[in-house]
């Protein structure tokens, strides 16, 4: 090969500008299909939940059909009405703005909360980190849901916010509790990412400089610990749909007349045989809903990890 060929061969290789790393985690996710399928059932629940007020055919608390109880699924009523003549349709797509919305505030706050918590036990460390990690401990040998059960129990009659309408008092409070109950994965991950990470020349270098440790925690160890923490809060949204929905179910969680897939599927049990088809829709969304932000949070932590190198 003569040495202009090789020269015209190198040339683009010194002149290409370099990959983001955002466009490389964006490629390294497109290869996962069945995350890229799950961001598109994500995506549309998230968009039925988002115009729900403006294309649902009824109001899903106050509107009822006393002649078309129980009907069966017709031009009127898509899936038909429940037995007191509430649209079925519209009360799954609200539904599904209930729920997403307890799950995204709840992973939010909680994943916040822990993973800024386990900065600074992890970053402090000694009798600091002694404190917090025993806090977290305790907090995770608490049997979950009979928890959750005794707190909703508890507080359901007592809990009202002013303002806000009764009926809704139920989700903030079951939203409440989750957070409770949800920081812990976050904080013990970003401990242990955050004990790496303080050793790191990096990190003595903004030491020496004479950086405070907050703004070391904030613009330092939190932010290098990103890519956990996202694929945490991705496999953690599905885990908070499933217990709202089992809350809801027993009669535990958000409350009648608001909608939620979970308090669907509570109302329509004793009608399973009957007229399954009120069952399987709310069914069908919390384990789609599940089990598309596993293979998220699959793809994530496939696309995320610095070891794959294509």
């Amino acid at each position: 090969m003569s040495t202009v060929e090789m020269e015209l061969q190198i040339e683009p290789l010194l002149t290409a500008e370099p990959e983001s790393q955002w466009r490389v985690v964006w490629r390294r996710f497109r290869r996962h299909r069945l995350a890229v399928m799950g961001l598109f059932i994500i995506g549309f629940f998230a968009l039925m939940a988002v115009l729900a007020p403006f294309i649902s055919p009824y109001n899903p608390i106050r509107y009822q059909d006393l002649k078309n109880q129980n009907a069966p699924a017709s031009a009127q009523y898509a899936l038909g009405t429940d037995k007191i003549g509430r649209d079925i349709l519209s009360r799954l797509m609200f539904g599904s703005s209930i729920s997403l919305f307890v799950s995204f505030t709840v992973v939010l706050v909680s994943q916040g909360f822990g993973a800024t918590l386990g900065a600074v036990s992890g970053y402090f460390g000694g009798w600091v980190d002694n404190i917090i990690q025993r806090v977290t401990e305790f907090m995770i040998s608490l049997p979950l849901l009979p928890m959750l059960l005794a707190f909703s129990a508890i507080f359901r009659d007592q809990f009202e916010l002013p303002g806000l309408p009764r009926e809704w008092n139920s989700a903030v409070l079951i939203t409440l509790i989750l957070i409770v109950f949800s920081w812990t994965g976050a904080c013990r991950l970003v401990r242990g990412q955050v004990l790496s990470l303080r050793e790191m020349d990096f990190a003595e270098a903004a030491r020496a400089q004479g950086v405070s440790t907050w703004r070391i925690i904030v613009r330092h160890m939190l932010p290098n610990s990103l890519a956990p923490i996202i694929v945490n809060a991705t496999l953690a949204l599905g885990g908070v749909i499933v217990l709202e929905s089992i809350l809801s179910f027993l009669g535990f969680g958000i409350q009648p007349p608001v909608p939620t897939w979970g308090n669907m599927l509570s109302e329509y049990q004793a009608e399973l045989w009957t007229e399954p088809v009120k069952v399987f829709f709310p069914g069908m969304a919390i384990f789609l809903c599940a089990l598309a932000f596993n293979y998220i949070g699959d793809g994530l932590r496939d696309a995320l990890d610095p070891r794959l190198k294509r």
